[in-house]
């Protein structure tokens, strides 16, 4: 159980971290301009290096720091899956969509897909995905940041978890409204810089407990599981019936194409100068992602096997709270100082994580609403200046959507939560992104159904999923509208997202205009006449 000078050090350094990143908020608020540009993307002044650690920072959630670890702590090797996912995602990112987006758009997806279309339809079909994707990331975090403080109060104050959440959304607000893409980056790079700094010193610690050796470490973990060898083996999440299996088929599918979805890993293509810096980012990021995520193993397995399956699963059901008890037993237990000051500095490091993405999932969802939707719902073309009051007036909403939908959603795994986005992301935005850049033939028609093609099933199947209803670890365990078995719906919508854009662009009746997307090609792979 977590004690009073647990709760004293937690709070005084979330404080510290909430206390910096505001300062840097308020001064970089002073000294900004007031156009798009620079509320956006940040003047485009940022260097690879300072953009890929900000795309880690961005990148690197609460999903992976409290829910890929809960998990791989709470089913073995089935956990891993999340961690290979999300890495080899950034393949995918790095060889169809960073250079190709930086040059094609100015700040969001939806630039993109309607560089060759009629905009405003194809404009407030990604302007609409964007959002949806946003918020159910923002969920995720919100999660996130209500276990943690549950276990920090001692799991019982559910008042707690909720001005938590409250507390969350409202920092997101200020850090958007107030600082824009400049602010949001630099507090992403504080972020990353910490995160790997923990995670480095958890996994030390974890490696120096058993001497060094892995094998052992595996051991232990199979042996306090409860599971013994099928806990290192696969199946003992998604193994057993068809429909586990294909569980773990859809999961993967949208963990590999999902990145290249999300808007808020999209928008950071715009911070930088030129293509090349782009993935130059890209590369950047892959280092340290790939670094981090080697990482989550050790100390998954390290959970399990220091803290005990059954202890993580007490304290958290869906396992969110397995690296802060981890780093109390390191520090030396409950009752010791040492073991005070490591828990009070990884729950800090996972708080600091939280607002850091919060952030930057609320910046790009503002954006689309203001820069997509309302850009092409007015009559006449408004001022850059009332596009950014809008922004910040969307971040706004969008963060009471995220409190509302984060206290709902508290009990689920926040890995989980985030797989559901990567999967609506894969379904909605990757077809109709992947198209536009290299199918000749694509046309609007193509563009706005391959997005509602794929966006449309994808919330459909997870309603009617055991996630909303009909288990005991649903949302709604007391009532069953469950009609669809599997839990991640991505390998059914996102076929259906390819699908339908297909379908969309040969039976429409204007084709593509071939100067348009000659012009399109040609700044994709040059750059010319890019942003």
């Amino acid at each position: 159980m977590v004690t009073g000078d647990h709760q004293t050090l937690a709070l005084v350094l979330f404080g510290v971290f909430v206390a910096v990143t505001l300062a840097i908020t308020t001064y970089v608020s002073r000294n900004r301009q007031g156009s798009a540009e620079e509320f956006y993307a940040g003047g485009r002044l940022f260097s690879p290096m300072e953009n890929g650690f900000a795309i880690a920072g961005d990148y690197m959630s609460a999903a992976s720091f409290l829910g890929i670890s809960g998990l791989i702590a709470l089913y073995g090797y089935d956990g891993l899956l999340y961690s290979v996912g999300f890495l080899v995602a950034w393949l995918v990112v790095l060889f169809l969509v960073a250079e190709l987006v930086r040059n094609c758009g100015r700040f969001t997806l939806a630039d993109v897909v309607a560089a060759r279309m009629r905009e405003r339809p194809v404009r407030i079909a990604a302007g609409t995905s964007s959002v949806t994707v946003s918020v159910l990331y923002l969920v995720a975090q919100m999660v996130g940041a209500g276990s943690l403080v549950a276990l920090l109060l001692g799991g019982t104050s559910e008042a707690a978890q909720a001005w938590t959440v409250i507390g969350v959304g409202a920092l997101m607000v200020i850090y958007v409204s107030m600082g824009g893409m400049r602010a949001t980056t630099w507090i992403q790079i504080v972020k990353a810089v910490l995160l790997m700094a923990g995670a480095i010193a958890l996994t030390v610690l974890v490696l120096m407990r058993f001497h060094g050796d892995f094998d052992q470490l595996l051991r232990t973990a199979a042996d306090r599981s409860g599971h013994g060898e099928q806990f290192l083996a696969p199946g003992l999440k998604y193994g057993g019936d068809w429909t586990a299996r294909f569980d773990f088929i859809s999961l993967g599918l949208a963990l590999v194409l999902g990145t290249a979805g999300l808007p808020h890993i999209l928008s950071r293509f715009y911070t930088v100068p030129t293509a090349r810096a782009a993935r130059r980012s890209v590369v950047w990021s892959i280092g340290l992602i790939g670094s981090f995520y080697l990482m989550t193993i050790v100390l998954g397995f390290g959970a399990a096997a220091i803290v005990g399956t059954d202890a993580v699963r007490g304290s958290n059901a869906a396992g969110n709270t397995a690296v802060p008890l981890l780093a109390l037993d390191l520090g030396g237990g409950a009752d010791s100082t040492g073991g005070t000051v490591l828990f009070a500095v990884v729950a800090a490091v996972a708080f600091a994580t939280i607002l850091a993405v919060v952030a930057g999932i609320t910046l790009a969802s503002s954006a689309s609403v203001a820069h997509d939707l309302y850009a092409s719902l007015r009559r006449k073309h408004a001022k850059q200046r009332s596009e950014v009051a809008v922004a910040r007036v969307a971040a706004a909403g969008i963060g009471a959507v995220a409190i509302g939908l984060g206290l709902v959603a508290r009990d689920l795994n926040v890995a989980f939560l985030v797989g559901l986005a990567f999967a609506v992301a894969a379904s909605a935005n990757l077809p109709a992104l992947l198209y536009s850049l290299f199918w000749r033939r694509f046309t609007t028609r193509g563009a706005v159904w391959s997005v509602y093609g794929g966006l449309l099933p994808a919330l459909v199947l997870v309603a009617l999923s055991p996630v909303v209803s009909g288990s005991a670890g649903s949302l709604f365990p007391g009532v069953d509208f469950q009609y669809f078995p599997l839990e991640n719906p991505g390998l059914v919508s996102i076929p259906l997202g390819f699908l339908a854009g297909w379908f969309g662009t040969v039976i429409s009746p204007d084709r593509a205009d071939a100067a348009k997307h000659a012009e399109t090609e040609v700044r994709s792979l040059t750059g010319a006449g890019a942003a």
